[in-house]
């Protein structure tokens, strides 16, 4: 993760320049800057202007020789110092002086808020994480707005391992009912620190959270990978992950399209493995290599279902209108969905859950769900598996489809 290190130079640079534009404010003033101060200043300014900062440096501690010097003049001294010394790369240096003028009390309010922003740039940049989130807090209790200080101050929170403040910062942000989303960097930097946390309820939040707003592969896979993790969850719901995977972009391998596809065949939805086949063709993840006489020979078995599925699709659809139970019209509307005929195969579902008698209720919930999400029927998809419940991964599968509706 990085910090948007453009934005810390020109905070620099804003206050290198205010510094030139008080010396020359105050040079007008003949009573302001004595000649012995005010001709190395001078040097100074014209040195820094022209990159070499190391003489500017020198020119400024002739000026800090002088003896007796006015409060006007050492404030000056210590702000020059301050912008030349951050242009050098001498930060330790930058941040002594702009903490010296500061503490002078004779900043004003109006050019107080740069010199805040540039020591706490100052500080992130020295690694000293707890004072850069410090100074980052001064600067927006003063009226400071810059979306890069932000991100700043919740970068400085999370290296200074300081996870409590990340949480409380982004507390609101990440929440559902805030009309400001927390950006990509500040979820990951969230998940992050659950992570180092070992709260892994709240690092799963946070990847929810990702996969909802900036929906990447990568946090499916995560999420994906844990869901099959959790104690309970049934091998079952190995055609339910998969459909994920495939709905995500997280199916990429031969053997993948190969058992989903074998998956979906067994569970009596041909349509659906013919149009897992299919991308793996298009994608040359099947029908290539060594593999590839294996691969057609599953692609003909699944041609030769969907020939008898469709040759006694008639009777098969009258058997299961007058059957006791709706499990086997729950199966063939799956296949109508998958052949593209979402109304008929939707309403098919819809009497077969009606009419009960099911193996699995819930199970047949989260199919009507994911076939709504198929369909492009998304609210109504989510609405469904919002009431999806069980302890063995049913529900769980449940969520992530909901998830992936809201994508």
């Amino acid at each position: 993760m990085k910090l948007h290190r453009l934005r810390a130079v020109a905070c620099a640079a804003l206050v290198l320049g205010l510094a030139g534009a008080a010396f020359d404010s105050q040079a007008q003033k003949a009573d302001a800057v004595r000649p012995e101060v005010g001709k190395p200043l001078q040097e100074a300014q014209s040195l820094s202007r022209s990159g070499r900062h190391r003489e500017a440096l020198a020119k400024i501690n002739e000026a800090d020789g002088v003896a007796n010097k006015t409060a006007a003049e050492s404030l000056l001294i210590q702000r020059m110092r301050g912008s030349v010394a951050s242009a050098a790369g001498d930060t330790d240096t930058s941040l002594r002086a702009f903490e010296a003028a500061l503490n002078s009390g004779r900043v004003s309010g109006r050019e107080q808020l740069p010199m805040v922003q540039a020591i706490a740039v100052g500080y992130y940049k020295a690694r000293d994480y707890p004072k850069a989130a410090q100074w980052a807090q001064r600067y927006f209790k003063e009226g400071g707005n810059d979306a890069a200080m932000r991100t700043m101050l919740l970068q400085s929170y999370y290296l200074g391992n300081d996870c409590t403040s990340v949480n409380k910062m982004l507390g609101s942000a990440a929440a559902e009912d805030t009309n400001r989303r927390a950006s990509e960097e500040e979820l990951q930097i969230l998940a992050n620190c659950y992570l180092r946390q070992k709260d892994t309820g709240g690092y799963v939040a946070a990847i929810e959270k990702l996969v909802v707003h900036y929906p990447k592969k990568e946090y499916w896979t995560d999420l994906l990978a844990r869901v099959q993790k959790k104690p309970g969850f049934s091998d079952r719901h190995a055609l339910h992950v998969y459909r994920l995977r495939f709905a995500t972009g997280n199916l990429t391998k031969t053997e993948d399209y190969m058992e989903m596809a074998q998956l979906a065949l067994q569970a009596g939805v041909p349509f659906e493995a013919k149009a897992v086949l299919d991308k793996g063709y298009d994608v040359k993840a099947l029908g290539v290599g060594k593999e590839g006489e294996r691969h057609q020979r599953l692609r003909d078995l699944v041609t030769k279902s969907l020939e008898e599925s469709q040759k006694n699709r008639a009777k098969d659809e009258q058997e299961a209108l007058a059957a006791k139970d709706g499990n086997e019209l729950v199966r063939i509307g799956m296949n109508y969905v998958y052949e593209g005929k979402a109304d008929k195969g939707l309403g098919l579902i819809e009497q077969g859950i009606k009419k009960g008698g099911l193996k699995r209720p819930e199970d047949a919930k989260l199919l009507l769900g994911e076939a709504q999400i198929h369909a492009g029927h998304r609210a109504k998809g989510a609405q469904t598996l919002k009431s999806v419940q069980g302890s063995d991964g049913t529900a769980d599968i449940a969520r992530l489809w909901v998830l992936h509706s809201r994508a």
